[in-house]
């Protein structure tokens, strides 16, 4: 296996050649326009961060990210680290910090979260990030009774809905998928459900989208429309007043129906109630819808692109797997290899979020493959993991979507060097460090929704970010 590679040069670092970091930021003003030119509109980051590898021969390297001028406060010179021995320095507390720099230099007003840092902005080294994370935790556990009937119910409403369509033509799973997974986290972390507000069952998702994009989108590149987006949607941050009314409409949901999680956060963890709610609301709206709105649509695209007859192979175990007696359980599904397997490939190439950033909390020397390189405190770091993920001295083939790759024990091995999670999979989140608190209820989530689905049909047929036709089980 390609792994053995970084296995044997990690513990010969101290016999690598210590190398400059390559790469150069440019004249001012000047170097960090064209780098956000060529990041967002003429080459997009993929092409970006390759070029550079090519161009530096190195997969450490220092360029420039967006945003950038003329009116962000941001610095976007950056160390960028695209292998998976240079990446995995992101994880370790003692060398990284992560103050303040969830999207880069630049941090979104504290107005989107009620004037105050949540959890994801603050560092390890802050007191109130160990409450905040262990709140988290203990929200999530608790919640894994209800898990799983919460899912199959709301699934088979969202099916339902999409089979009455059908007959009319393809259905788009875009909006479906979204109103699903509102309903799913607000139930099931939150204890808060959206039926009880006509509006928020309406619009939630909707509001939970605008907060999100005003936040996020001077950072998001978009290569269609431009030089438009450049102008108008990447030179300057957002005003909060654009989702005000949103965010209101959400936290005065979650204040009112997740009573009894706020009040552990209160009782349990010493936090206040403005940051047991707003904390909750960020962990709803940012980690856990946003975060799935991106996951579930690229594991139905990955389902679509497939020739290879991944669907039977799906099918098949699925159905081994779940007695009739005993139905779908978080058991089950830890026994479906391939379900498992599909849903870690789906991270690996497209993870939710793929630009994860740190700070030099001191100066120390980064191992890659082949170099070692000087780091000095206060340098940010910046890893791209889609390219990450596709280091070929860790997988084999790693151009190639392989649904069975995380199977047998050489792919369990392998799950130490999947990073979607701001940490390895193999890892465990705590309040001590980074990692997402909800690792291990994301790939647990995301494996019961395509094992769902293989219960209820034998096949999808999926084009164009639509369901074109399914096909049930003959009785």
């Amino acid at each position: 296996m390609a792994n053995n590679d970084i296995t044997s040069s990690s513990s010969s670092s101290s016999s690598l050649p210590v190398r400059e970091i390559p790469g150069s930021y440019g004249l001012p003003l000047l170097g960090p326009l064209t780098d956000r030119f060529n990041y967002s509109w003429f080459q997009g980051p993929e092409k970006f961060f390759r070029k550079r590898i090519e161009k530096n021969k190195s997969t450490v390297f220092r360029t420039n990210v967006p945003p950038s001028f003329p009116f962000f406060l941001a610095n976007p010179n950056v160390v960028a680290v695209l292998d998976c021995k240079s990446f995995a320095h992101m994880f370790d507390m003692e060398l990284v910090e992560k103050k303040n720099t969830l999207v880069g230099d630049w941090m979104p007003s504290t107005r989107f979260t009620g004037d105050r840092r949540v959890c994801a902005y603050l560092d390890t080294s802050e007191p109130q990030h160990e409450q905040i994370k262990n709140f988290a935790m203990d929200t999530l556990k608790r919640s894994s009774t209800v898990w799983v009937p919460t899912l199959t119910t709301l699934l088979d409403t969202m099916w339902d809905n999409i089979e009455s369509q059908l007959a009319s033509g393809p259905v788009s799973y875009l909006v479906p998928i979204q109103k699903f997974i509102f309903a799913f986290t607000s139930l099931c972390i939150a204890g808060a459900d959206p039926a009880n507000s006509p509006d928020i069952a309406d619009k939630g998702y909707m509001r939970m989208d605008r907060w999100l994009a005003v936040q996020l989108l001077p950072s998001v590149p978009i290569t269609t429309f431009q030089p438009l987006v450049e102008i108008f949607l990447h030179s300057f941050p957002y005003p909060y007043f654009l989702v005000s009314r949103d965010y209101n409409k959400l936290y005065k949901f979650v204040e009112n129906e997740a009573k009894e999680v706020i009040s552990r956060g209160q009782t349990e963890f010493k936090l206040s109630k403005e940051d047991a709610t707003h904390n909750l609301l960020f962990i709803l709206g940012f980690n856990a819808f946003g975060g799935f709105s991106i996951l579930f649509p690229s594991l139905l695209s990955a389902l679509a692109s497939d020739k290879t007859g991944i669907q039977e192979k799906l099918r098949k175990e699925v159905r081994e797997k779940v007695g009739p007696a005993s139905g779908l359980s978080l058991r089950s599904v830890q026994e479906m290899d391939l379900v498992q397997s599909f849903v870690y490939e789906t991270l690996r190439l497209n993870p939710p979020v793929p630009l994860q950033y740190g700070r030099a909390r001191k100066d120390f020397e980064l191992s890659s493959h082949d170099s070692v390189f000087k780091i000095k405190k206060g340098e940010l770091l910046c890893g791209y993991q889609p390219l990450v993920m596709r280091d070929p001295k860790v997988f084999d083939d790693p151009e190639t979507f392989v649904p069975d790759r995380f199977t047998g024990e050489k792919g369990k091995e392998l799950l130490t060097y999947l990073y979607w999670s701001n940490g390895p999979q193999s890892g465990m989140p705590s309040g001590s460090n980074k990692q997402c608190a909800g690792k291990d209820y994301v790939t647990l989530t995301t494996s019961l929704f395509l094992a769902h689905m293989f219960l209820r049909y034998d096949s999808v047929t999926i084009a164009n970010a639509s369901f074109t036709a399914v096909d049930k089980p003959t009785p």
